[in-house]
């Protein structure tokens, strides 16, 4: 008959085993079913930007096209098609596959929610610019539209990504912001960078290692044919042309104003007035800084330098506080026209 004991416990684990499989909510079954879904819709949301895209360039979109962008067979494409075509998010037309108004305002659902995250990203954490893009594509097809509603106010409603590129409001308008190469700008011009493409990834990591960012303001003093040389912050950059033709740019009109010094130029007892603060702090150290009332339109006295650790003390508010000369370059000011050293 057995060991009523052993049969015991041969029950308990074949329930288990059932349970883990067959548990409607939290079984292998349920999360295996689950995880096809989400693949499916990704690879729908993936094709629908990808029509999107190649419709704003101006570029057909065919099956070839489309199963070559997502790496998928030309029966998978044809599958995929067929499901969007029953859904009416695209139509077929002459071998090109276009999108309809419902798989335009679906499309753009999903690059509203990308672009949101990426400025999250960006303004929220510290997070590398590298790797901006890759969490934004895992998220994308998470959030829904009362997510990305909530996220967009949480922002204050930015009109365009870390990158540049618009972020679409809520009932589908794009933002758009005339612009052109980088490569265009004439020696002695001077220019405020409105796009910063991050595709091909090598081109773009070659940017965010020089420190280019949206919204820096940027001058060329030498151009040739095999490199620009470039001056923003105080810095001087050299880019290959080829880079340079992955920023885009509006032309900024006159002289330099008079808030383009930065904090790190005051002398022990002089004040100054904050202008700016630079568009490469961001994130978690763009928040502290604001948080520790350096904001523009603030007063800010050098106390004194040479703290321990490279810091610098400065009278922000009432309150002494440290910043190193790193952050205290991001900071630009307006000199106070009384400013001068202290009588010791």
């Amino acid at each position: 008959m057995g060991d009523p004991l052993l049969n015991l416990v041969v029950f308990a684990l074949a329930a288990a085993a059932a349970t883990a499989v067959f548990w409607p909510t939290h079984g292998l079954l349920a999360r295996s079913r689950r995880h096809r879904q989400l693949a499916g819709r990704i690879l729908l949301e993936d094709a629908l930007k990808h029509i999107h895209h190649q419709q704003k360039a101006d570029q057909p979109c065919t099956l070839a096209s489309l199963g070559g962008a997502l790496e998928i067979a030309s029966r998978r494409a044809v599958e995929l098609v067929t499901r969007m075509q029953d859904a009416r998010l695209v139509r077929v037309a002459d071998g090109r596959i276009l999108l309809t108004d419902e798989g335009q305002r679906y499309a753009l659902d999903v690059i509203r929610a990308h672009r949101l995250w990426e400025r999250y990203l960006a303004d929220e954490t510290g997070v590398d610019p590298l790797e901006w893009h890759m969490r934004a594509e895992e998220q994308e097809h998470t959030l829904t539209r009362e997510e990305a509603d909530a996220l967009a106010e949480r922002l204050g409603n930015p009109r365009f990504d870390p990158h540049g590129d618009p972020i679409p409001t809520a009932d589908g308008t794009m933002p758009l912001e005339p612009a052109v190469p980088l490569a265009t700008l004439a020696p002695g011009e001077r220019a405020v960078v409105t796009h910063v493409e991050d595709e091909p990834h090598a081109v773009y990591a070659q940017l965010v290692e020089l420190g280019i960012c949206l919204g820096m303001e940027i001058s060329v003093v030498e151009r040739g044919d095999e490199r620009i040389l470039c001056e923003a912050d105080g810095r001087r950059l050299v880019l290959p042309p080829l880079v340079a033709q992955n920023v885009s740019i509006r032309r900024l009109e006159g002289a330099p104003g008079a808030g383009d010094e930065k904090l790190v130029s005051l002398e022990p007892g002089e004040s100054a007035e904050v202008t700016r603060l630079s568009p490469m702090c961001r994130g978690l150290e763009r928040r502290r800084l604001m948080d520790l009332g350096i904001l523009p339109g603030t007063r800010i006295e050098l106390e004194r330098e040479g703290l321990s650790g490279g810091l610098r003390a400065y009278r922000v508010r009432g309150t002494v506080i440290g910043l190193r000369d790193e952050q205290a370059g991001m900071i630009g000011i307006r000199r106070a026209p009384e400013s001068g050293r202290r009588a010791s």
